[in-house]
């Protein structure tokens, strides 16, 4: 039986060489599943599950981004912030 997704990572979608979006998986129960979002920001979109902890966070505009701003989301859900490392893939696009 998997046991979720312990650690977090940056997933990046490309189009023509260019992200256009992006999603940060947070720590999460194997069967966990967006049961709502909240926007953040213009950028940034927090998924949920349905005992209301934080499972995920989309970037729909990645170029748009922050470092500091995923920080501030990340503060705001009691989560460790980001380091630059893993923030690498996004902005080597």
């Amino acid at each position: 039986m998997m046991s979720g997704v312990s650690d977090r990572y940056l997933e990046v979608s490309y189009r023509n060489g260019k992200a256009f979006a992006a999603y940060l998986f947070l720590p999460r129960k194997p069967d966990d599943r967006s049961a709502r979002t909240k926007r953040f920001s213009e950028v940034l979109i927090i998924d949920y599950a349905e005992d209301d902890q934080p499972i995920g966070i989309e970037i729909v505009h990645p170029q748009a981004v922050t470092f500091d701003e995923i920080n501030r989301a990340l503060n705001q859900l009691n989560q460790p912030p980001l380091q630059q490392e893993e923030l690498a893939p996004l902005k080597a696009a």
